[in-house]
Formats: structure tokens, C-alpha cells, sequence
């Protein structure tokens, strides 16, 4: 499970054997979400609060670039 980044106690990862679309996991203490990032929609949520999701998608929206870049290194996917 490679990790991206960790900020603000934010872990930001995807699974070794994940699928499209490109999508990102973030975890922190107990909460986990789940997000499509070119689409920066939610699509699962377990535990963050309203305030967190806001945090989350702020940090996914100023790292879109960089999440996609990893994801297509990482499952060979040219850009």
C-alpha cells in the first residue's frame, strides 16, 4: 500500500492492486475516506467529520497533479 504523503496526520495512499478511476485513500486514527481525484468527489467516508473532508479536499485539490503522476508511475499508465 504506497504512501503518497502524510500531512496534518493525513495518510494519503492507494492500494498495490487498486483500480480506475484514480483515486486516493486517506486515513487518520480510526477515519478513513476514499476520493476520485480528478473528479475531487467523495466516495466513501467512515469517521472524518465535516471540517476534515474540507481539510482533505483542500489538500487533494493543491496535490491533483502530483497524486495522478504517482499513480501512473506506479501502475505503469502512461500520461
Amino acid at each position: 500500500m504506497p504512501t503518497l504523503f502524510i500531512l496534518f496526520g493525513y495518510r494519503f495512499f492507494f492500494w498495490s492492486n487498486d483500480h480506475e478511476p484514480i483515486h486516493v485513500h486517506i486515513a487518520k486514527g480510526d477515519s478513513e475516506a476514499k476520493y476520485n481525484v480528478e473528479t475531487l468527489e467523495l466516495v466513501e467516508n467512515f469517521g472524518f467529520r465535516k471540517n476534515e473532508l474540507r481539510m482533505i479536499e483542500s489538500i487533494i485539490d493543491e496535490n491533483q497533479s502530483i497524486i495522478i503522476e504517482r499513480w501512473k508511475e506506479f501502475f505503469k499508465k502512461g500520461g
